[in-house]
């Protein structure tokens, strides 16, 4: 149970706790009492001593560890979920091949539409849609948004490679599949032939 870098949930805690008075109850035994309890703690739960330290004085002031807002620590959790990409896909394809116009906005409602539970601004969407291959280009009157072309000529690659692999006999190589099928797609390196 390594915890470096992360912040111990409560049960954690709680465990920290338990242990040490069963050490410090446990103290008395002969074999055992060569050991410091803290060590022994660190010992079977792989953590630090200053974990364990930390974790008991907070204790014994008498910090409720349910009480306690749990700290997330490292890069913050990306809002749009990664289903949503399938659906924008959708969407911005579909919009494309009927000639309507695609902007943050209109898509924005879209997805807030599907799912309303999720929360998440327009400026968000933005990034999401470039970290998903969208740009916005020159359609024949005004800008619309689409994939980028190196996504497109990829997924173009992999169609032709998976057509000329698939023959009117079967499929001279078996297709392993290492992703989901939209990344493939895009990327058209996740597969073997």
């Amino acid at each position: 149970m390594s915890t470096q870098g992360k912040s111990l949930s409560t049960i954690e805690k709680e465990t920290i706790v338990t242990l040490k008075k069963y050490f410090d109850r446990t103290r008395d035994d002969p074999q055992e009492q060569t050991i410091h309890s803290v060590q022994r703690v660190v010992n079977a739960l792989g953590i630090s001593i200053a974990t364990v330290k930390r974790v008991m004085a907070n204790h014994n002031r008498g910090v409720h560890f349910e009480d306690q807002e749990e700290i997330y620590r490292g890069r913050p959790q990306l809002v749009l979920p990664n289903s949503m990409q399938t659906v924008t896909r959708e969407y911005v394809r579909t919009a494309n091949r009927e000639g309507r116009h695609v902007t943050l906005e209109l898509l924005y409602q879209h997805l807030k539409d599907l799912e309303p539970e999720n929360e998440f601004s327009v400026r968000t969407l933005g990034r999401a849609l470039d970290r998903w291959g969208f740009t916005f280009g020159k359609g024949t009157r005004t800008q619309r948004l689409k994939e980028k072309d190196h996504v497109v000529a990829a997924r173009q690659r992999f169609l032709r490679r998976k057509r000329s692999n698939r023959k009117d006999e079967g499929t001279i190589r078996p297709e392993v599949y290492l992703d989901e099928p939209y990344v493939i797609l895009q990327t058209g390196a996740n597969c073997a032939f």
